[in-house]
């Protein structure tokens, strides 16, 4: 099929990482917590658009070059986990004694899609994840040059997209009585700590020999 070998067993295996907790699905839990179901689904938006890029690039060998640079893996880890960091510091030392909508409110949307798209293209795992485990289901023979992974990226963001938009809605359902109650000037916080361990996390990251 256009390249692709078992592609059943790829979807299957595909839904089994998306639904196992990672780091894009604690970043979506923490925006979804603080901020609401608006902010939750940007999030979604741009980790999708993220791995889009992750997709293209390791279509067409790009995120090789990636993997095969000391430099290149240290910089792009280094930067984005000191943007994690960041994030998170700036979540924790925020007053947020208000109701968590008004502080949604004044957050652009842009602002949490770019975070979300950033916080997922900065993460070289997800550039490593892409390289290692699209390959496995790409034909020997195949002819059909950068399609097969393209397919194959594609469908993993579909299932991947489903599953997200699944979180934030449980998520809403569970946590917007709190955001307008005595816990509200926490979420925040514990959003704040979620970044900050995602980025030391990512620290501790190591290129693969």
């Amino acid at each position: 099929m256009l390249g692709i070998d078992h592609y059943t067993v790829f979807l299957i295996s595909g839904l089994l990482l998306n639904i196992t907790p990672g780091s894009d699905t604690l970043y979506i839990l923490g925006r979804s917590l603080s901020q609401g179901k608006a902010a939750g689904m940007m999030s979604v938006f741009g980790i999708i658009t993220g791995a889009l890029v992750h997709t293209v690039l390791a279509a067409f060998g790009l995120s090789l070059i990636l993997m095969k640079s000391v430099l290149a893996f240290q910089l792009i880890k280094w930067v984005g986990a000191i943007y994690l960091i960041y994030m998170g510091i700036k979540a924790i030392k925020s007053n947020s004694s208000g109701d968590m909508t008004k502080q949604m409110e004044r957050t652009a949307n842009r602002k949490i899609y770019v975070q979300g798209f950033l916080t997922n293209l900065l993460n070289p795992k997800v550039a490593l994840f892409y390289l290692a485990f699209l390959p496995q289901f790409v034909s020997v023979d195949n002819t059909y040059g950068a399609l097969p992974f393209l397919i194959l990226g594609l469908t993993f963001i579909v299932t991947g997209t489903l599953w997200c938009s699944l979180i934030v809605l449980g998520t809403e359902l569970a946590s917007s009585k709190l955001r307008s109650g005595s816990l509200a000037k926490y979420l925040n916080k514990f959003t704040g700590v979620i970044f900050i361990v995602l980025g030391i996390k990512l620290l501790r990251t190591v290129k693969p020999s």
